[in-house]
């Protein structure tokens, strides 16, 4: 039996036929029907630029109904879909195609010259252009090409997606996530959060990412529902659309944005059932404050580029802010010492590790690394510190490579946030561990106060004295006006230790 992920997303969509998959603002979209034809159209443009099942497809393109197509059609042929960061510069793409050698790459129509020039030197044999108006010249090799009308047999653990790590370390990493691993997450997901036909979902996020193109698209695909696809966040936009949609996923900057504006009310949000966060922690601040605004609890969730979802809370009970919930049905983890991988009683901090069918098969061409982070008995590293409380609810307190060791002593960076974040005048922060000639490293702050606010260092400083242990208060603050973030809201604190590496020194 075939596990191509493509078939279960062929069967909803042909018993979908004239139903909205995917629609824009300026009216542009397709049904289930046309979107499942001009799948096949592409297919056999892929076919005819000489992608065969297991190949890579490098894509670097606008969010656009078609680069959705375009994944579809590359699972449809059994090919490996490789989507790119938009902001990536040549640089990085030449790094991006030396290491997974695609047969093809798909860029923006103005990046043509550039991408051919690079394509050659990394040996990649076929470039082709894909515009956000149906342009593009592979949308006009698909017009030009036979249609591929089967759908390429491919087994669980065949690979499906390469998606690289936004790697703040280091080179990235290859994350290779297979058929199963898509298939299986996409299921879980939509029955937790009680998915349907009927379902709206406001697509506001990038496309190059876990977040925006497997959990949004592959759910959506799973039942059958409707896409409204909007190119970026725009809060005008959004609070148009939220009378007309059913479900929102987010990063917490789309939340943070929408309680600052006086128009997002319980009205607007009447016809929404649900709205998810992710990808970044969403402060306790946001949570209740939206919850006040509108009666929607957001449901915040926990997943990676390797695992997709893992842990979300609960579509009924209680949304604990602060926390990202419990493991999701068939995910197993465990918080274990860091050293020994020995598991740590509930309230202990230790390194979360998760196993289950959503959990990737490694990175693409590091066995070394695949090894470290991929353990035998099938548990996965995550990088992330986390604690269960009595609830069996799993709190993530920071990631381990963020871990501040002072004096001897481990200082966990969220545990110090959240208190600067509750003074007055703060509007966020960021805690980061500097060279320090005593300590080993020094407790820093970075706090981004808010509009009018009279803070200063001596008063953050006093005001944290009685709050914390002596060796996690920072010794010093520094101001700015926001933190430096990646396009998924992740704080790059990796850019703040660079920035600041002199203090102590």
């Amino acid at each position: 039996m075939s596990h191509n992920l493509f078939s279960t997303f062929a069967e909803r969509m042909q018993a979908r036929g004239d139903a909205d998959f995917i629609t824009t603002r300026e009216g542009r979209g397709y049904t289930y029907a046309e979107a499942l034809a001009a799948s096949a159209r592409l297919g056999g443009a892929l076919v005819a630029l000489g992608v065969k099942p297991g190949d890579r497809v490098a894509v670097q393109v606008d969010k656009s109904p078609e680069a959705i197509l375009l994944y579809l059609a590359c699972l449809r042929v059994g090919g490996v879909y490789l989507p790119l960061n938009t902001g990536y510069t040549g640089e990085e793409i030449r790094y991006f195609l030396g290491d997974a050698e695609p047969a093809l790459f798909v860029c923006r129509p103005t990046n043509i010259e550039g991408a051919r020039s690079i394509a050659a030197e990394s040996g990649c044999p076929a470039v082709e252009t894909l515009g956000t108006a149906g342009d593009g010249s592979l949308m006009e090799a698909a017009e030009r090409a036979t249609p591929y009308d089967d759908i390429e047999p491919r087994d669980a653990n065949d690979l499906a997606a390469i998606l690289y790590t936004s790697g703040t370390t280091g080179r990235s990493k290859g994350a290779m996530l297979t058929h199963r691993n898509l298939g299986s997450n996409a299921a879980t997901l939509a029955e937790a959060w009680h998915f349907t036909e009927s379902d709206r979902l406001i697509h506001a996020l990038p496309i190059f990412h876990t977040h925006g193109l497997f959990v949004a698209c592959n759910v959506t695909l799973t039942v059958g529902s409707s896409l409204l696809f909007l190119p970026k966040f725009d809060v005008d936009v959004i609070l148009e659309e939220l009378p007309r949609g059913t479900v929102m996923m987010g990063v917490p900057t789309f939340y943070t944005r929408l309680v600052q504006d006086a128009r997002l009310t319980a009205e607007v949000t009447a016809n929404m059932r649900l709205f998810v966060s992710g990808s970044a922690p969403l402060t306790a601040e946001t949570h209740q404050a939206f919850e006040q605004r509108t009666g929607h609890a957001i449901l915040e969730r926990y997943g990676m580029t390797e695992t997709n979802m893992n842990i979300s809370n609960p579509y009924d009970g209680q949304r604990i802010a602060g926390t990202v919930g419990k493991p999701l049905p068939g995910v197993e983890i465990r918080i274990t010492d860091r050293e020994t991988h020995t598991p740590v009683p509930n309230g202990e901090i230790g390194m979360l590790e998760i196993r289950g069918p959503n959990v990737f098969i490694g990175y693409w061409r590091m066995p070394e690394k695949t090894r470290e982070e991929l353990l035998e008995d099938g548990f996965f590293v995550t990088g992330d510190l986390g604690m269960v409380d009595e609830r069996g609810y799993v709190h993530i307190v920071g990631r381990d490579k963020d871990l501040v060791i002072s004096g001897g002593y481990n200082v966990y960076p969220k545990e110090v946030e959240q208190v600067i974040d509750e003074l007055d005048g703060v509007m966020e922060s960021a805690v980061i561990g500097l060279p320090h000639p005593d300590f080993g490293e020094g407790v820093t702050a970075v706090v981004v106060p808010r509009a009018q606010s009279r803070l200063d260092e001596s008063t953050v400083l006093a005001s944290l004295s009685g709050r914390l242990a002596k060796y996690k208060q920072p010794k010093r603050v520094f101001f700015v006006d926001q933190l430096p973030r990646n396009t998924m809201g992740k704080v790059q604190k990796n850019q703040l230790r660079q920035q600041y590496q002199d203090t102590y020194r």
